[in-house]
């Protein structure tokens, strides 16, 4: 890690930083040094860094340190992912909220950009911009179903999430408003929690990649297994909340039908009987 001195962010100022930067982390030592360095090298400077370490048992601790108070690290037992952004959030000074995954990064004029959407629309609640993936170390192109669109994109994000956490920028207060992450998820929180924004409010597009998503790794959670049982959960939250128009609860209803029938079918080749019946039946429960 460079030890060279760099421009301490507004952390360290007496009057709220604009934006507050969180990184969760856990046992990710050997990536989370390229997270950290992307932001304290953005060309936006009026930020806190706030880094919650989630209990890592590797060198995480001994990096951070490194770091001295360029960054504040807020330490926790393990409690997953939503946890450790919940806590960052609830931390959080500055007006808008921008998440980092600790095995992403960004380019330099990230926040600026961000930044710039939302003083030129300052109705504006939510951003994200377009990503480059990474995958074992060589570029690839996304596949034409995580194609991102701009406006009111419920219907759109229902088969899959096409909203990057990393890619994001939002008001703290929207945060405040449709909830925190939900931490009994172990995955897919954040498609949970773009279906709690997306349904009421536009998610806006900047079109020009400014985030890096370094994937094929064995600990991402997109690569666990039965990512859609989780998916059905808050497809069935969003619903019975009773807020959806009649086209989205038609499209919602339509997207849990069919993730019910293909969970369902899994579990009949696993042997696992009980449960396939459980989801066969959930759409008509609703």
């Amino acid at each position: 890690m460079s030890t060279s001195p760099k421009e301490t962010p507004a952390l360290l100022s007496e009057s709220s930083p604009l934006v507050t930067v969180i990184i969760p982390t856990y046992n990710r030592c050997a990536r989370l040094e390229r997270a950290i360095d992307s932001v304290l090298a953005q060309t936006f400077t009026d930020y806190e860094l706030i880094v919650v370490d989630d209990g890592s048992e590797d060198g995480t601790s001994g990096l951070l340190d490194g770091y001295a108070d360029r960054i504040k690290v807020i330490r926790q037992e393990n409690r997953g992912v939503s946890a450790a952004r919940n806590t960052g959030i609830l931390a959080a000074k500055g007006e808008f909220v921008a998440l980092l995954d600790s095995d992403d990064s960004w380019l330099p004029g990230k926040l600026e950009r961000q930044v710039a959407f939302f003083d030129a629309c300052p109705e504006a609640l939510i951003c994200q911009t377009e990503e480059i993936w990474v995958r074992n170390g060589k570029r690839v192109n996304p596949k034409k179903r995580h194609l991102k669109f701009s406006g009111m994109i419920f219907e759109k994000t229902l088969p899959l999430c096409l909203v990057s956490p990393s890619a994001v920028m939002l008001r703290r207060a929207l945060i405040h408003e449709v909830g925190l992450f939900d931490e009994s998820l172990p995955a897919c929180e954040d498609y949970d929690l773009w279906l709690r924004i997306t349904w009421k409010y536009p998610v806006h597009l900047i079109d020009t990649p400014l985030i890096v998503k370094h994937g094929g790794h064995a600990d991402q959670l997109s690569s666990m297994p039965e990512l859609d049982k989780y998916r059905i959960q808050s497809l069935v939250k969003i619903l019975k909340q009773g807020c959806l128009s009649e086209t989205q609860q038609a499209a919602a209803v339509a997207t849990l039908t069919e993730k019910c029938r293909v969970y369902a079918g899994g579990c009949l080749k696993r042997g696992r009987m009980e449960e396939a019946e459980y989801y066969q039946r959930l759409p008509k429960m609703i």
